[in-house]
């Protein structure tokens, strides 16, 4: 059998947060989570029965025992009943460290491919289960769209995606690790659930300045980081009608209802930030 090819989309939280810790020192959350069209790219062949190997072409990316794509594959021979063999490239576009869910979405992919290339006809919903195994993100990316996410992000309720628009996103050099950042907003003292439920009435109404005008994440203000500042500002200022960090950051993306301004204001941030992307939201993936 030939190899299968997948795309793995980035995601964004629109809202993001913090409602307590669980006794096992896992933080749960409230999220409003979209798929957008940057992508990294999944590819799956086939291999000797009981192997499972990574490979990516970027350098920075570790594929060995942490690696989400080979916690998602022995998840899913485990659980599935497929007796098997994989070997997976990843071609890598999103940045890592940013708050994308370049890692969860690779995993979600693989667990796409393994569910097709085996004929396992697991449901989404049991690919669902088998992915929180390798990161609580990679249940909202097994198929994407938009969703409130809950708990630690496994509980999920569809939602009615972004109005049309185009985005730009930005990453600083800067970034901080998510337990630091989680340990960060524990220090603040900051009510934890702030923004997601203005959130959702605006999706609801369906209008692009209310959806941009209620983006929130409870990890912007405590991160502290001034280079997540300023690109958000630079943003503000090429005409996004609202601009929010993503997850832990450091990426910051902005909303625009024009395509040119959009296009200008990424050609104009490259300059001093050469991780920067043009791309739109995507719907839901059919399992």
């Amino acid at each position: 059998m030939d190899g299968l090819a997948e795309p793995a989309y980035a995601k964004i939280n629109l809202t993001l947060d913090i409602t307590g810790r669980r006794e096992d020192g896992y933080h749960t959350l409230r999220s409003v989570l979209q798929s957008i069209s940057l992508c990294d790219r999944v590819f799956l062949f086939s291999a000797e029965s009981g192997t499972v190997t990574v490979e990516c072409d970027a350098a920075d990316v570790p594929c060995g025992a942490e690696n989400t794509v080979l916690r998602a594959a022995g998840a899913f021979f485990r659980r599935s009943g497929v007796c098997g063999g994989a070997r997976f490239k990843i071609q890598k576009r999103i940045p890592r460290r940013a708050g994308l869910g370049g890692g969860s979405t690779d995993a979600a992919a693989a667990l796409r491919l393994l569910n097709r290339f085996f004929g396992a006809r697991l449901s989404a919903r049991e690919l669902r289960k088998i992915g929180l195994e390798a990161g609580a993100d990679v249940p909202f990316c097994v198929e994407g769209g938009a969703a409130l996410a809950e708990g630690v992000g496994e509980l999920l309720r569809p939602l009615p995606g972004l109005p049309p628009c185009t985005l730009v996103i930005c990453k600083p050099e800067a970034g901080v690790p998510t337990a630091e950042a989680y340990a960060a907003f524990d220090r603040s003292g900051r009510p934890g659930d702030v923004f997601t439920g203005a959130m959702l009435q605006a999706l609801r109404a369906g209008a692009l300045s209310a959806v941009a005008s209620r983006l929130g994440n409870a990890f912007e203000s405590v991160c502290g980081l001034p280079e997540v500042r300023g690109v958000r500002d630079r943003l503000l200022a090429c005409g996004a009608l609202g601009a929010c960090m993503t997850g832990s950051g450091s990426a910051v993306f902005g909303l625009f209802d024009s395509e040119c301004r959009a296009s200008r204001c990424a050609n104009a941030l490259r300059a001093e930030y050469p991780v920067c992307f043009l791309c739109r939201p995507v719907g839901r993936i059919c399992v």
